[in-house]
């Protein structure tokens, strides 16, 4: 396989909205030297987009925004909202369902385009792209639009790269990677250069959010399968002692001796006795961070390095801000996937690293060394500068519906890719669903049934998104969600979370369109003990219009 790595500039990126015979700015501009690349001018290629990564991409120009880009020969001036937000991940959704199907991955054909014939008779001799836009119909907000789909809307000039890689089928891979600042060239234009580091495929730094039970954490699962993972759960009381480390009191076991010196030995055994000693302990970033280096240490000259992944839970819980201190340098990565300004290390992690890498080395210094024009590899192994490697994955999860928790300022949100977990109906490993089921009352209903007509409520009464539930919110035993789980899990978090400032409409009324309290859930039972009226969360079922599985009754004696 071989691949190129374009730097593009505001020629090559305007985020629009294209209209109906709107073909201006939409050509993608490579390199003469890219010319060999695609075997050929004046032919079309197959090109395949995924949907993460362009997913990843809209995200980064919004944490970008405000900032302009090109109208034709105009510019105008793009601000951030929610409705960007949401929007473009529809256009996505729509652009990655074929023939019915959501799919991951999509393969659209361009045009490759040199020494083209104008009409005043010059040839135009720039390698170019095009063929890159067409028309894509979508749902937003409840209403169906077609808008035209460009990849040029998933560029920042200035700060996505693009890399394409060619395959043995005839088909060119496209991954769009970003920086953090923007590249600025005196023309503009960064070519590509032999041994040009190549650009991860897979975002070091991404925080994966939504509303609850979306499987935020068993995507992370799902991905990190079989790698090494250190995992953490931020909460209030976290701090930058309990996510790096720091001296802690230990007990060890010595030797008890006499005024003279001389240890004590009863019946040919040492006496001993606990003594209380300070220890600096490794938590979790510097355990995944040792771990990555002595990945490096490990492999051989030219061997890729295992990756090791740090899994923050709930990032949202703490306050990043105290948590990450100094530590927040080193979340700007380069192209390579370095952290582009290390950082100096304070005197007890300094020991503790040197103490973690000492007699050790690195067979892979040099290509490091090269990225920064020093010896920043023995500085890393003494302990002098702390740098994050580029097999190092910081990956986090965060629930947007939870109360009181911590801001995270736009400035740490940039540093981080951002993965959209939408409400989808949960599969299998097959891709077959679930097919999860709430039990009330003999009856049995669809959960994801229940999922769509309730959220439908929620956007309804709460105009929240973040307010929904995902399909996970509960743990079923053997596929079977019991009344007593739905009320303490979904019937608590409606009436404490979602509705609890808000008209309650007909959901929470019984067949006397009295108003259900979550008080009316619960019976109690000869010794005192409260229990479930399943007769009641079927009500609740039913004002959802949730129809029986079957239409019948279970017989509870089969």
């Amino acid at each position: 396989m071989a691949e190129i790595i374009k730097h593009i500039n505001d020629t090559n990126a305007s985020y629009r909205s294209l209209t109906a015979g709107d073909a201006k700015n939409t050509d993608l501009f490579f390199d003469q030297g890219h010319y060999s690349f695609f075997g050929g001018v004046n032919r079309t290629i197959k090109v395949r987009l995924h949907k993460t990564n362009l997913s990843q991409s809209i995200l980064f120009i919004a944490s970008i925004l405000p900032r302009k880009y090109d109208l034709g020969a105009k510019h105008y001036k793009v601000e951030y909202s929610s409705k960007f937000v949401e929007e473009n991940l529809a256009i996505l959704d729509s652009f990655f369902i074929v023939d019915g199907i959501k799919v991951e991955t999509r393969i659209v054909e361009w045009n490759v385009r040199k020494d083209i014939l104008q009409k005043n008779g010059k040839i135009d001799d720039r390698l170019y792209l095009n063929g890159l836009q067409f028309d894509l119909p979508y749902a937003y907000n409840g209403n169906e639009l077609v808008n035209k789909f460009s990849i040029r809307n998933y560029l920042a000039g200035g700060y996505s790269n693009v890399k394409m890689v060619s395959n043995e089928d005839d088909i060119y891979d496209l991954y769009i990677s970003n920086t953090i600042e923007a590249y600025i060239e005196d023309d503009g234009i960064v070519d590509e250069i032999e041994n040009t580091i190549p650009v991860k495929d897979c975002s070091l730094q991404q925080i994966y959010y939504g509303a609850p039970g979306t499987g935020k954490s068993h995507e992370i699962n799902r991905l990190t399968k079989g790698k090494e993972v250190v995992r953490t759960t931020f909460h209030p009381d976290s701090d930058y002692s309990t996510f790096v480390g720091a001296y802690k009191p230990t007990s060890i076991e010595i030797p008890v001796r006499d005024v003279t010196g001389k240890v004590i030995v009863e019946g040919d055994k040492q006496v001993t006795e606990n003594r209380i000693v300070y220890e600096f302990v490794e938590q979790a970033f510097l355990q995944a961070y040792i771990k990555a280096w002595n990945a490096y240490i490990d492999a051989s000259e030219g061997e890729k390095s295992k990756d090791i992944y740090l899994v923050i839970e709930e990032i949202n819980r703490g306050n990043c801000a105290q948590i990450f201190g100094d530590l927040f340098q080193l979340l700007d990565r380069n192209g390579a996937g370095f952290s582009d300004y290390p950082i100096q290390a304070d005197k007890d992690m300094k020991k503790q690293l040197a103490k973690a890498f000492s007699g050790k080395n690195i067979a892979d210094a040099e290509r490091i060394n090269n990225i920064y024009e020093e010896d920043i590899v023995a500085q890393v192994l003494s302990g002098e500068k702390l740098l994050l490697p580029d097999n190092l994955y910081i990956w986090a999860t965060m629930n947007t519906s939870d109360q009181s928790l911590f801001p995270i300022d736009s400035a740490f949100k940039r540093r981080w890719d951002w993965q959209y977990t939408p409400i989808c109906e949960g599969k299998s490993n097959d891709g077959q669903p679930l097919g999860w089921k709430i039990k009330a009352n003999g009856n049995e209903y669809d959960w994801w049934t229940f999922i769509q007509k309730i959220n439908a409520e929620i956007e309804e009464l709460t105009k929240s998104e973040d307010k929904k539930l995902g399909y996970f919110f509960c743990k079923p035993i053997n596929g079977i969600i019991p009344a007593e789980t739905f009320v303490g899990k979904v019937i608590f978090y409606l009436w404490n979370d979602v509705f609890k400032d808000q008209d309650l409409g007909n959901i929470f009324h019984d067949n006397e369109d009295k108003e259900l309290t979550f008080n009316s859930f619960y019976g109690v039972d000869n010794y005192g003990k409260a229990v479930v009226k399943e007769e009641v969360v079927e009500m609740f079922l039913n004002n959802l219009d949730l129809k029986p599985i079957g239409g019948e009754t279970i017989d509870e004696t089969k």
